[in-house]
Order: C-alpha cells, then structure tokens, then sequence
C-alpha cells in the first residue's frame, strides 16, 4: 500500500502495482533527464500546464526507480498502464506534490 506520508503513490504496470516515490537520487536523475535548472522549475512547469508526456514519463519512471523499480524508460513505454494515459498524468502529478507537500 502507497504511504501518502512517506511520498508514495501507487501505478499499476501490467496488472501489477508499483509504489512510487521521488527519492533525492529519484529527484536528482529527474533533473538530469529533465535538464530542468532547478527543481522549483520542474514543479513550476506541472503546476503551469506546461509539461509534456517527456516529462510525464520522466517523472513515473524516477518515481518507480525511487520505489525500487529496476526498469527505465523504454520499460515504460512498453508496459499497459492500467487507466491509460490520464491515470498516468494523475499519479505524476500526485507524485510530484506528494514529494514536496504534507496531506491533508
């Protein structure tokens, strides 16, 4: 189960569910696959709108790395996401502000 005070968010990949978590190695390699300058500007950017399914991606992949997920990118591509592409941009974004906020 997803620990919403620990920063965890839950994605099912092919019938399986995974915990995601922006570690600090897990925001670290974001930044770097991002090249974002600074991570105010990549929380900047989802709060804007302005992010793209790159950076969507990026974002569930260094979240499933953080929660102990042995994949990459290409894993992801390839993997069904159970609620498709908008259960994907949910839980990035919950990702993100779960990383960076206490729940209510």
């Amino acid at each position: 189960m997803a620990n919403p005070y620990a920063g965890e968010v839950a994605l099912v990949l092919d019938g399986k569910r995974h915990v995601l978590k922006l570690t600090l190695g897990a925001l670290a390699e974001l930044e770097a696959t991002l090249r974002a300058d600074t991570l105010v500007a990549l929380v900047e950017r989802y709060e804007s709108g302005a992010y793209s399914t790159r950076d969507m991606l990026a974002l569930i992949v260094a979240g499933l790395r953080g929660g102990g997920w042995d994949g990459d990118a290409a894993d992801l591509l390839a993997a069904d996401i159970e609620g498709g592409p908008l259960e994907a941009a949910r839980v990035a974004g919950a990702l993100l502000a779960s990383a960076f906020t206490v729940p209510a």
